[in-house]
């Protein structure tokens, strides 16, 4: 539609006509009230949510398994790799609060496992029955996961066999 003939319409309806997408070839135009238009434009840029980052939970008890340990570490270190930050909750039962310093080797061992990954942002802390630290991600360009998953094995896809 030529410029002429978008201004006469606007007018005709008592709206306004808006350049949508000036980069556009030919550029976008929509008939509009401006007020309205705006108003929706400022509510778009107010809805938009800031990319913050989350705070995730690994929760250990003292006498885990090697194995175990193993998976929620992995588990952090994939959270730290999206850019979480990372709690590390450990938790006393009955008479392990008797043995509190066993807790707080755990938790010198998670940090030093992850901390290619985070930096300490809470040194451990004992809290009632429990012991809580926070992680924060390093910057990605200094990240280096230490306990990687096992690679998938490769599948031939004509017979479907493990190629190993």
């Amino acid at each position: 539609m030529k410029l002429s003939d978008a201004l006469r319409e606007a007018q005709g309806r008592g709206l306004d006509l808006v350049e949508v997408a000036p980069t556009a070839a030919p550029p976008v135009c929509k008939i509009v009230a401006l007020g309205k238009f705006r108003y929706d434009i400022s509510k778009q840029e107010k809805d938009k949510k800031p990319s913050g980052t989350k705070l995730k939970e690994i929760k250990f008890r003292v006498n885990i398994d090697e194995h175990d340990y193993l998976t929620k570490i992995r588990h952090g270190e994939e959270f730290l790799e999206r850019g979480n930050k990372v709690r590390v909750q450990l938790q006393f039962r009955g008479r392990e609060m008797a043995h509190q310093e066993f807790g707080m080797q755990l938790m010198e061992k998670v940090r030093d496992d992850l901390s290619g990954m985070s930096q300490v942002e809470m040194e451990p802390k004992i809290t009632g029955r429990n012991v809580t630290m926070t992680l924060s991600p390093l910057p990605a360009s200094r990240r280096k996961r230490r306990f990687a998953p096992p690679p998938k094995a490769a599948v031939d896809s004509q017979n479907g066999s493990s190629l190993e």
